[in-house]
This record gives structure tokens, sequence and C-alpha cells, in this order.
């Protein structure tokens, strides 16, 4: 099988990787230009455009950011084979998922939805998988004997999506509120009494260990979070609910990505950013810059 991966991220590199490692034929391409160096050493070949790796995939993953999902499928349908497998991994609303799909049945491909149910880099290839749509059931079979982990949710479109964005409504907005509230106890001297309450209350989380993860991911992913935030709340619009809580969590993450960007959490590296593996650190660099601001 001939496989092509759209979006040479941090998903789509452990893709390749992984593919790769099983003897897999893989190609990419992503608008990013600092991308030779891992594709050469996985032996991963880059291709012109979306057309252009669309044109010579039997299976075509789709992983960019969210508000990209609909012009991907649109720029890979010029170039797509009849009967392409097309697998959306982005985090995007069901509506966004509907055109996507539009499109790729319209130039004759076989559209698949696809939610990642939680973070990648733990699981690799073996992430949580749900598929959707009436092509998933083709595509499961397949797609497991190349190492995913997925499992059909429904034939009808718009299921999984919103399985993954309403999840996404609680996980990332508790990531977005830890940030908040243990960077204000920080400020306050009272995170030990904090991080103490709440243990009592959920005395099965590591509060210290969850409140760092949290952090470092919202650091070097917070754009992306973001984007990804205001698909969740389109979905939510689309349930006929205002999305406070979705949208507030969206604006949260995207200054998290803007404090990152101009090196409030330490300068970019060639592995990505330099951060501490205690929260703490961190949130004593978010309240300098505060202060140093006012």
């Amino acid at each position: 099988m001939q496989i092509g991966l759209i979006g040479y991220g941090e998903v789509g590199r452990i893709l390749a990787e992984d593919l790769r490692a099983q003897g897999q034929t893989v190609s990419a391409y992503d608008l990013k230009s600092a991308i030779q160096d891992h594709a050469d050493s996985y032996g991963v070949e880059l291709a012109a455009s979306a057309a252009d790796l669309a044109a010579r995939s039997d299976l075509l993953i789709s992983a960019v950011t969210a508000s990209q999902t609909v012009a991907v499928a649109e720029a890979a349908s010029a170039g797509l084979r009849a009967g392409c497998f097309f697998l959306d991994m982005n985090s995007a609303s069901p509506g966004a998922k509907a055109r996507a799909a539009a499109l790729v049945s319209a130039a004759g491909g076989r559209y698949v939805e696809g939610a990642v149910m939680t973070s990648v880099p733990p699981y690799r290839i073996k992430v949580p998988l749900l598929l959707g749509g009436p092509h998933a059931q083709a595509l499961l079979v397949p797609l497991n004997e190349l190492g995913f982990a997925a499992q059909v949710a429904s034939e009808q479109l718009g299921v999984a999506s919103a399985t993954k964005m309403c999840r996404s409504v609680l996980i990332k907005g508790l990531e977005a509120m830890v940030i908040e509230s243990f960077s204000a106890a920080r400020h306050y001297g009272v995170e030990d009494a904090l991080i103490a309450s709440l243990h009592e209350t959920f005395p099965a989380i590591d509060w210290e260990r969850q409140a760092s993860y949290f952090f470092q991911r919202a650091i070097e992913h917070g754009r992306r979070r973001s984007e990804e935030l205001r698909e969740v709340a389109q979905t939510v619009r689309e349930a006929g609910l205002d999305p406070w809580s979705a949208a507030g969590t969206a604006e949260r993450q995207a200054w998290v990505a803007d404090l990152a960007d101009i090196g409030v959490f330490g300068p970019r590296g060639n592995s990505g950013f330099a951060q501490s593996s205690d929260w703490r650190v961190e949130a004593d660099h978010l309240l300098q810059h505060l202060k140093d601001k006012a």
C-alpha cells in the first residue's frame, strides 16, 4: 500500500516513523520546509504538493491543523486516485468533516473521518482512533494491519468527530483551567494548599505531574490546541449551545502560544521548546512576564 501523509508535524512524523519501521512505503507533503532531514532519516519521499501526493497514494492521511481540514481535502482532491482512502485525522467539527468528505467523494475518493481520542505521543500509531463514515468498515482491517488501534464508531459521518470534540471541551478545558488556577495560586503562595485540597477530592490524580504535563503541552502545542478548540466551539454551536467554555479555552491556549512565541518560557531549540519538568518554573516565567509588562 502506498501511504501518503499530508502534514508532517508531530503526528505525521510519528506515523511516518512507525510505518517505515514496518517497511511501508511512505510519502509526505507539508507546507513547512524544515522537514527534509527527518524525511531523509526515515526514507520518506517528499511530494511537491498535496495533489502530487494524492496521485501516488492508496491511503492518504490528513494530519494538519484543524483550520486547514477542508482546504487540504480540496487541494488533495485535485490529484486523488479513484478509490483512494482519505483518512481525515484532524480535530475538526462534524460540519467541517462533512464538507471535506463531499470534496473527496466528488473526486472519487473514499473519505473516512478519524477521531484521535487522546494524546498521540504516548501511544504513537496505536493511539485510540474512532472511524466514521460509509467507508469506515472497509478501512478498518487494513488500517489495523498497519498497526493502528482503530474501531468504527458509526457509518454516519460526524459521530466520531462529535465524540472527539465533546471530549475536548472537558480535556482541553481542564488543561487551560489548571494553567490558570495553578499560576494564580503560585502568585498568592497557596499552591501547596491547593494541591492538597485537589488531592483530597481527586486522590487518583497526581496533580504535580498532571500540572507539569498540562503546562508543557500547552506551551509546545498551544497554537494547534487553540485552533482545535475553535472547531470544538463550532461543534457546540452546531448543537445550539453558546460555547462559553470552549471559546474561553481557545483564547487561553492561544495566549499561552503567544507567550511561547516571544520566548517567555525559554528559547526554541531543534527539539522544540526549552521546558521545565516542574510546572512551578513555567508558572514563574509566566508571572514574571506579567509583572514586567504591568
